[in-house]
């Protein structure tokens, strides 16, 4: 596997400065104050964002506005356009039929979605920096956000990014590379501490480089945390591969009988 630069980052153009809006783990524009955008302008430019950058002025106003009757949406939008072209004219290009992201405007959440799907595409590819990768898939799209048009997306990706960081974790045991398996294999626990096969790709980690003890380990909290917040126990195929270790119960945890 080799970590290359994402072919869709956003280099500065002709129209100014390169501008990053960020949607994983909050929102926020650089060099952009909140106070410009607004609160709806903040969730058009989140809507148009999980759409590609570009989407039918239609679209976003019957998402954005999805209780008034269509010629009031079209007049809300409207003016929330007027609102963004005059505080914060970088940000969008309009017509009379879409609405686009600046050529500028890079995406912290189109980018992890190209990473992840890289690294889910044999054979997977990524030349940047392990940190910088896990740090592309460390949070998910704007958490706490009711808007319902964002649910779907909001899953989706937080299911593509625990695969790309077990696909990596495991990528990483395989050629030796021992403290980059771990590290994206706790990544991969922290973004879903119930997810078993994270938990898998984890405990594979420890015992390729020969730590037992680290495995048993993550095997008993997985355990303990499973059964407090589930009341379900791991499955066999994971018992079996710590074997008659994975019966030994964590310094003052309760641990569930074992499958037989």
């Amino acid at each position: 596997m080799t970590v290359t630069a994402p072919h869709d980052q956003v280099l500065p153009s002709d129209d100014g400065e390169a501008l990053t809006l960020r949607l994983l783990g909050r929102f926020e524009v650089t060099g952009v104050p909140a106070s410009a955008l607004g609160a709806a302008g903040q969730r058009l430019l989140a809507l148009i964002a999980v759409n590609g950058g570009v989407l039918a002025r239609w679209q976003a106003a019957q998402a954005l506005y999805p209780t008034t009757v269509d010629a009031n949406a079209a007049a809300n939008l409207r003016a929330l356009l007027w609102r963004l072209q005059r505080h914060c004219p970088a940000l969008l290009r309009t017509s009379a039929t879409d609405l686009r992201l600046a050529p500028q405007v890079r995406v912290d959440y189109l980018v992890a979605v190209a990473t992840a799907r890289r690294l889910l595409t044999p054979p997977a590819t990524t030349a940047q920096p392990v940190p910088e990768v896990a740090a592309q898939l460390r949070e998910d799209l704007l958490p706490g956000w009711p808007e319902p048009w964002l649910v779907h997306e909001r899953e989706r990706f937080h299911q593509l990014r625990l695969h790309a960081l077990e696909a990596l974790c495991t990528h990483f045991s395989l050629v030796g590379r021992h403290g980059d398996a771990v590290d994206t294999g706790l990544e991969a626990v922290r973004a879903d501490p119930l997810r078993e096969s994270a938990r898998r790709v984890l405990i594979d980690a420890y015992l390729t480089e020969g730590n037992v003890s680290e495995a048993v380990r993550q095997y008993q909290a997985f355990a303990v945390v499973l059964h407090a917040e589930l009341g379900l126990q791991p499955t066999p195929a994971l018992q079996r591969r710590l074997g008659p270790r994975a019966s030994i119960s964590p310094a003052g945890a309760v641990m569930t009988e074992s499958w037989s």
